[in-house]
C-alpha cells in the first residue's frame, strides 16, 4: 500500500487528458482532412458544442466537477487555429428562446437535444472557414435504454440536414460524435462528411483531449471496441432486448464480430478493432513458439507513414468448428506500441495461455462435460490492425482433444432454450443451426448443505480487538466467535445512502455501525459511486473521468492503470475506500443505456481494462467494486427481466471479464445486479457467489448487492425483505438500509432462528467483511496508523466551497417553529438554497423536508443539508411516482439566534414543498 497519497491535479488532469485524447477513434478521413492546419479558421456547427456531454447519466455520471472543459472551449483556447465567432452567435441568439433541456432527473432524461434547423444564413456566416466541425451529441444513463429512434440511436432530421449542408459548402468537414455509445451511421453515406470521429465523453478533460487529436498534437491511435453494424436488427441480439419479462440469449456465444465475421461479414459498417491515424502502419508477426499451455508470439510494428503515432496490434485465433463449433476468429492478446517515428518500429512479444482461446463444453459432447477444452484440428492466428484486417501468421494442430480446466456445472438455465450453433456446410462456408443448450442438472442446494462453512462456538466479547487480528496477534475465528446473531445480521447490512458515519455524501457506510460492533474495534468502512468518479451528494467536488466507453478504446492497459492510481490517491484523501466500479457488463446490444460506463463487446478486452483500473486502484490502498455481476445487457426494468442464458455463454462471454479482472486485477469487491438470470436473483444465486466466484476463481474479497436491490428463494417471486437467501448465497451485505440495528426490516432474524439461515454462514460472510477491511484505509484510520501529513493533506482536499448569495431570514413562530414554503422553489441538480433563520428559542431541534417526484422508486434523490456552512446530514429520498414524502432529522442544540441552512440539490426532479425546523427541547440559557 502506497503511503504517498499527495495527488497531483495537473498530473492528474493530463493523465485524463491523455486518455480522453487516446480514446478518439478516427472512422474516416479525406483528403488529409485532419489534422487542423495552423492558421485554420474553423466554423463549428450543432447546438451540443455549447454543452459538451461529458458523462452519462445515473450513478455512473453524478460527479460534481470543479471544471469541464468542452470541445468549443478547448478549440477557442488554441492558438494554432481561430474559431469562427458569426457561426457561434446565430446559436447563441437561437438557444435563448431553446435551452438546455434538462428533462425531469433521473432515468427521465431526454438522450439529445433540440438541433437548430440549418439555413442560408447560418451557412453564410461561416464563410470563409478552412475547415467545418460539426458535433453530434447523445447521452444515456441507468433505467432507460436506448432507441431505435430520431434523438437516440438515430440522427435527427435537423441533424442530418446540418451535416449534408455542411459537408457540400465546406470540402473539410469533420463530425465528431460526443456520444457515450455507437450510434447509427448509415447517415455517413448519405451526407459525406469528409472526416468522422467518435470522440465518446471524456469527463472534465475530455474537450482538451479531442482538441490535442484534431491539432496533430495526438495522431489518432483509439480503436472501436464494438463492431458498428448497418442496421440495428443486424445485432442477433435484437428481438429480445426490451421485454419485460425473458430476455432469450439465443445468439449463445456469438456476440458483436464473432457473430458477425464468422457468418454477416457483409453486413458491418467498420470492424471491432478499427480505427484510422494520419499516418499509415505495417504489422507482420509471426507465431514462434507452441507450447501446451502457452503460444508465444512476436509482432513487429512499423510507422510506414510521414507522422509520429501509435498503433494497436490485435492477435485473432481461428479455431476448428468440432462438435462445439465456435467463432471464426476470437481476440486472444493486443498491446499498443510507444510513439513511433516515421520509419521507426518495434517488436512486441505476446505469451497466451491455452485457456485464453479454450472453449466450455457444456453439454458433453467432447466427451468432457463441464470442462474447458481445446478440440482437435488447426488453429490459426492472425495479426493485425482490426478483426478484418488481421493477416495469418502461423498455425498449430491439436491432434486429439484436451482437457484444460475441469469444473463443475453451474448456473445453468432452468428452462428450454434454443440457442445458435454456427457449423461448417457442404461448401466450406460457415452455416447458422440451432440446438438446445443444456438445462440444470445439479442441485446447488445440496451444494450448498455439502459445502456448509463449520459454525464457530459463540464465546461473547473476549476482549479480542480487530486491531488484534491485524497485527497477528489473535486469529479470524476468535474474533469472529465474540459476535452474537444480531450483531453478525447487523454486519450484514450497509447504511446509506450518505450515512453520517463515514465521508458526507458518499453511497454507504458497511461493517462497524453500532456501538457494539465499533466496541470490537470495527471501524465503519465507506463506498461510493462510481466508474466514472468520485460521486459525492453533499457537493463536494471530485475528479471527473473519462467513461467506459473512452477507456477501452484507448486499448491501453498502462495508461489506465496510471489514471486509476490518480482515482485511487483522491479516493484516500476523501476517506472513500471502495470506488463501485468499474462497471464491466457486455456490450450486448447496442441499445443498452449503460453502455457508456461499461467496455466493451468483447470479454477479453473488458477484462483486461477493468484488471488494469482495479491495479491502479490497488495501488493506494482503496480499490473498486467490479459490477454488475452478472448479465446486466438491458436497463428496462432491470429488476425484474429475467436473463435465460446458457452455461456456456456465461462462462465464455459474460462471466470471463469478472473472471479476468478477479484473476488478474486482484479485485477485492464484487456488486451483484438488481435482476435474476437463470431462475435466481444474482444477488441470491449460491453457484454464481460461492461456486463460480469462490470456489473456481479463489475470489477472497467481499460481494454486496446493488442499492435496494430485491431478492428471491428460487421459485417465489422477488421482495425487498428477502435477505436470507442472498446471505446464504455468500452475497455478504445488503445495501442499503436506514438502520442496520432493525431486526424487523428482514426476514434475517426469523430464519436464523428457524434454522434455515446457518450462524456459520453469517460467520463466514462476516470474515469476508472482516478481510476487506483489514486491507482498507478504513483500517489505518482506526489504529491510528495514518502519518500527520496524509491527515494534512486529507483537510486540505476536502474544504468546502464557499456559498456567495442573498441571504433571506426567517423568523421562528411562538413555539420556536419555522415553516419555509418549499413550493416557491424550482431546483435542479446541482443548485444551492440557503436560507436564514431567526430563533426565538433554542434547544434541540429537529429537521424535516416533504418532497415529492415523479422517477421510480429506484431513482436516488439526495438533498445535502449544511448549518452554518458545516455539512451536517444528507436526506436521501426515493423515486416517489408524484406521492409526497417526508424525511426527519435531528439537529444538534442551537443556542445563537442566527443561523443559515445551506441545501444542496443532489438531483433533478425534486419537488420541494416544505421544509421545517420543529423545537423539541427547549433549553434555557443565559443571554
Amino acid at each position: 500500500m502506497e503511503l504517498n497519497v499527495q495527488l497531483d491535479m495537473e498530473q492528474y488532469a493530463k493523465i485524463a487528458r491523455q486518455v480522453a485524447a487516446e480514446g478518439c477513434v478516427l472512422l474516416k478521413n479525406e483528403n488529409e482532412t485532419l489534422p487542423f492546419r495552423s492558421g485554420d479558421q474553423v466554423a463549428v456547427f450543432g447546438r451540443i458544442a455549447f454543452d459538451y456531454y461529458k458523462s452519462g447519466l445515473g450513478s455512473g455520471g453524478l460527479v460534481n466537477t470543479s471544471y469541464v472543459v468542452g470541445i468549443l472551449e478547448a478549440l477557442q483556447k488554441e492558438d494554432s487555429i481561430s474559431v469562427n465567432e458569426k457561426v457561434l452567435d446565430i446559436y447563441r441568439k437561437w438557444m435563448e428562446s431553446n435551452p438546455f433541456d434538462r428533462g425531469r432527473g433521473w432515468g427521465q432524461v431526454p438522450w439529445s437535444q433540440k438541433e437548430m434547423a440549418v439555413t442560408d444564413k447560418l451557412l453564410q456566416a461561416a464563410e470563409g472557414a478552412d475547415v467545418a466541425v460539426v458535433i453530434i451529441g447523445r447521452t444515456a444513463g441507468e433505467d432507460q435504454d436506448n432507441k431505435e429512434e430520431a434523438g437516440s440511436y438515430l440522427l435527427r432530421d435537423e441533424e442530418k440536414e446540418l451535416i449534408q449542408a455542411v459537408s457540400a459548402r465546406f470540402p473539410r468537414t469533420v463530425v465528431l460524435l460526443n456520444v457515450g455509445n455507437i450510434v447509427d451511421m448509415n447517415w455517413v453515406a448519405e451526407c459525406n462528411p469528409a472526416a468522422v470521429m467518435y470522440v465518446w465523453q471524456g469527463g472534465q478533460e475530455g474537450g482538451n483531449g479531442v482538441c490535442d487529436v484534431l491539432t496533430g498534437r495526438v495522431n489518432p491511435n483509439g480503436r472501436l471496441a464494438d463492431t458498428i453494424a448497418c442496421h440495428i436488427a443486424d445485432y442477433p441480439a435484437d428481438p429480445y432486448l426490451g421485454d419485460e419479462k425473458k430476455n432469450y440469449y439465443t445468439e449463445d456465444i456469438y456476440v458483436g464480430y464473432r457473430f458477425f465475421e464468422t457468418v454477416a461479414k457483409e453486413k458491418v459498417m467498420y470492424p471491432f478493432g478499427f480505427g484510422l491515424s494520419y499516418t499509415t502502419f505495417s504489422i507482420n508477426g509471426e507465431l514462434t513458439k507452441v507450447n501446451k499451455d502457452s503460444l508465444e508470439v512476436k509482432v513487429t510494428v512499423a510507422n510506414t507513414g510521414k507522422a509520429a503515432g501509435r498503433e494497436v496490434a490485435q492477435l485473432y485465433l481461428s479455431a476448428p468448428q468440432g462438435k462445439l463449433g465456435k467463432p471464426a476468429r476470437v481476440l486472444i492478446g493486443f498491446q499498443k506500441t510507444s510513439l513511433l517515428a516515421p520509419g521507426e518500429d518495434e517488436e512486441l512479444t505476446f505469451e497466451v495461455s491455452s485457456y485464453t482461446f479454450s472453449s466450455y463444453d457444456d453439454s458433453g459432447v467432447t466427451g468432457h462435460k463441464s470442462c474447458y477444452v481445446i478440440e482437435a484440428g488447426i488453429y490459426e492466428v492472425f495479426a493485425g490492425a482490426n478483426v478484418r484486417s488481421a493477416q495469418s501468421i502461423g498455425s498449430f494442430e491439436e491432434m486429439e482433444v484436451r482437457v484444460i480446466t475441469q469444473l463443475e456445472e453451474a448456473y445453468a438455465p432452468i428452462e428450454p432454450l434454443e440457442r445458435m450453433k454456427v457449423v461448417t456446410g457442404e461448401n466450406g462456408k460457415y452455416e447458422i443451426k440451432k440446438e438446445m443448450a443444456p438445462t440444470r442438472t445439479m442441485d446447488w442446494r445440496k451444494r450448498r448443505l455439502a459445502e456448509m462453512p463449520e459454525e464457530v462456538i459463540y464465546t461473547g466479547n473476549q476482549g479480542i480487538r480487530l486491531a488484534d487480528v491485524y497485527e497477528k496477534k489473535a486469529k479470524m475465528e476468535d474474533f469472529v466467535a465474540q459476535l452474537s446473531d444480531e450483531e453478525l445480521i447487523e454486519l450484514f447490512r450497509g447504511e446509506g445512502m450518505c450515512s453520517p458515519k463515514v465521508t458526507p455524501g458518499t453511497g454507504a457506510a458497511f461493517g462497524g455501525l453500532t456501538e457494539g460492533l465499533r466496541a470490537y474495534g470495527i471501524p465503519a468502512a465507506c463506498c461510493t459511486d462510481g466508474p466514472s468518479g468520485i460521486r459525492m451528494d453533499g457537493g463536494t467536488k471530485a475528479f471527473l473521468l473519462p467513461n467506459g466507453a473512452v477507456l477501452a478504446s484507448t486499448f491501453n492497459l498502462e495508461l489506465i492503470k496510471k489514471l486509476f492510481q490518480m482515482t485511487g490517491k483522491e479516493l484516500r484523501l476523501n476517506r472513500i475506500d471502495a470506488l463501485l466500479g468499474p462497471g464491466m457488463n457486455i456490450h450486448r446490444h447496442p441499445l443498452n443505456g449503460r453502455n457508456f460506463e461499461y467496455f466493451s463487446e468483447d470479454p477479453l478486452l473488458t477484462g483486461k481494462i477493468a484488471a488494469a483500473e482495479i491495479r491502479g486502484l490497488n495501488i493506494c490502498g482503496s480499490t473498486g467494486v467490479i459490477k454488475h455481476f452478472c448479465g446486466n445487457n438491458q436497463e428496462e426494468n432491470r429488476s425484474k427481466v429475467e436473463g435465460i442464458i446458457s452455461e456456456r455463454a456465461l462462462r465464455e462471454i459474460y462471466l470471463k471479464g469478472f473472471e479476468i479482472a478477479v484473476k488478474e486485477g486482484h479485485a477485492r469487491a464484487v456488486m451483484t445486479t438488481y435482476g435474476p438470470v437463470n431462475g435466481i436473483w444474482t444477488s441470491c444465486s449460491y453457484d454464481l457467489n460461492t461456486t463460480i466466484l469462490r470456489n473456481e476463481w479463489k475470489f477472497d474479497g467481499f460481494v454486496m448487492t446493488d442499492w435496494w436491490a430485491a431478492g428471491s428463494e428460487e421459485g417465489l417471486d422477488s421482495s425487498m425483505i428477502c435477505h436470507a437467501a442472498m446471505a446464504e448465497a455468500q452475497n455478504d451485505v445488503y445495501m442499503v438500509c436506514s438502520d442496520c440495528t432493525d431486526m424487523e426490516q428482514d426476514d434475517m432474524l426469523a430464519k436464523l432462528q428457524a434454522g434455515e439461515l446457518k450462524r456459520s454462514e453469517l460467520q463466514r460472510n462476516a470474515k469476508n467483511i472482516f478481510e476487506f477491511i483489514l486491507q482498507s484505509p478504513a483500517m489505518l484510520y482506526e489504529m491510528n496508523l495514518i502519518s500527520e501529513e496524509e491527515k494534512k493533506l486529507c483537510k486540505e482536499h476536502r474544504k468546502e466551497d464557499d456559498y456567495i448569495g442573498d441571504i433571506v431570514y426567517s423568523q421562528s413562530d411562538e413555539n420556536g417553529n419555522i415553516v419555509i414554503d418549499g413550493t416557491q422553489f424550482k431546483v435542479n441538480r446541482g443548485d444551492f438554497l440557503l436560507f436564514g433563520i431567526r430563533l426565538g428559542k433554542y434547544g434541540e431541534y429537529e429537521m424535516s423536508i416533504r418532497m415529492n417526484s415523479p422517477t421510480e422508486e429506484l431513482a436516488q434523490l439526495p438533498i445535502t443539508v449544511f448549518l452554518d456552512n458545516s455539512q451536517i446530514f444528507t436526506m436521501s429520498f426515493r423515486g416517489t411516482k408524484g406521492a409526497s414524502v417526508t424525511e426527519v432529522r435531528g439537529l444538534e442544540i442551537l443556542f445563537e439566534p442566527h443561523h443559515y441552512i445551506k441545501l444542496y440539490i443532489g438531483a433533478n426532479a425534486i419537488n420541494l414543498e416544505e421544509i421545517r425546523l420543529t423545537l423539541k427541547k427547549e433549553i434555557e440559557t443565559e443571554k
